[in-house]
């Protein structure tokens, strides 16, 4: 997971421009009409997440890596972030019920992020396909040096790119089901750990998921990561930490903990990790527990970037893969 650099502090914005705000009187307060659009959405978050199928999948198959693209089924105003784009490492290992999981990386990761750990898991006779989150690579517009529109000081946008990623997820899943896959997992870091679960919550073809990086509430990681400083910049003066984390509830995993009582979870964090803040890690695991939810638990010696370069990548690696092979 390598650092990035060219943060930018981004004015805050509620982001009304991203959601239906209609039914409310002219004038109603901004905040008023986000508080009312969220409860909206988790007073039924099945609907919020729905993702219609697709058949116009495109698919140039290559002997390391075959490249898919697809629609998104959530249109933003960027033309080039509506089409999604993955990579598809088939595993030629013959295994009981023909296994893949969807990889979904950490944010602002290039292009080749995660491409290791996919071989690695075909090793293991586990199919990968590595999506590129919204507005990362091909999906970013031209005015981004990063991928800002997914987490940032905009608080509906930052709502409604992250559904955008769960719905891309799902019909990445569609199409591994479509090729005949008959056990699917999903595995996800940082970022793509959040929506991993959010994904595992809403889709049933899923059985498995790993979580690699890990915090009960979206808001509390950007507001004390170190990774996030810039974004807690565009926050600071117009909202206090309390109504944040209550307006990034459709996209806080501790939201959804009672809809993945299936589901077998992986929960890895990092023991010296300053972008998730280790005691919001804890909070999670602590939150399986009292639920009496399935999972099993991986701490790294490391912190969150170190668990990208060796010798922590290798133990997590290996960590991840074995645990989706004994359970997918």
């Amino acid at each position: 997971m390598s650092r990035t650099k060219d943060r930018v502090v981004r004015p805050f914005d509620w982001g009304l421009d991203w959601i239906d705000a209609n039914g409310h009187a002219p004038g109603t307060s901004p905040h008023t009409v986000l508080r009312d659009w969220v409860s909206h959405v988790l007073s039924d978050s099945s609907r919020f997440f729905d993702t219609p199928d697709t058949s116009e999948y495109t698919y140039r198959p290559a002997a390391d890596g075959g490249a898919i693209a697809f629609p998104s089924a959530l249109n933003t105003p960027h033309p080039e972030n509506n089409t999604v784009h993955g990579t598809y490492f088939r595993s030629v290992r013959h295994h009981r019920g023909h296994r893949a999981v969807v990889v979904l990386p950490q944010w602002n990761a290039d292009p080749d992020g995660h491409v290791g750990l996919c071989r690695l898991l075909t090793r293991f006779g586990v199919s990968a396909l590595r999506l590129s989150l919204p507005y990362h690579d091909a999906r970013k517009p031209p005015e981004l040096n990063r991928a800002d529109y997914i987490v940032s000081s905009n608080i509906a946008r930052t709502v409604q790119v992250c559904r955008q990623a769960v719905m891309d997820a799902r019909r990445a899943v569609g199409w591994l089901a479509k090729q005949g896959y008959e056990r699917i997992g999903i595995l996800g870091t940082s970022l793509g750990s959040c929506l991993s679960l959010l994904t595992a919550a809403h889709e049933p073809r899923i059985r498995v998921q790993a979580l690699n990086h890990i915090s009960p509430f979206f808001a509390d990681v950007v507001w004390r990561g170190v990774s996030t400083a810039h974004v807690r910049a565009g926050l600071d003066g117009s909202i206090e930490l309390d109504e944040l984390r209550r307006l990034w509830l459709p996209i806080s995993p501790q939201t959804y903990l009672d809809r993945i009582r299936e589901k077998k979870t992986l929960l890895v964090y990092a023991k010296y990790d300053l972008t998730f803040p280790v005691d919001l890690s804890r909070n999670l695991v602590e939150e399986f527990k009292r639920r009496k939810l399935p999972h099993e638990l991986s701490i790294l010696p490391c912190g969150h970037y170190s668990t990208g370069v060796a010798p922590f990548k290798y133990l997590d690696g290996f960590v991840l893969a074995r645990f989706l092979d004994k359970n997918l």
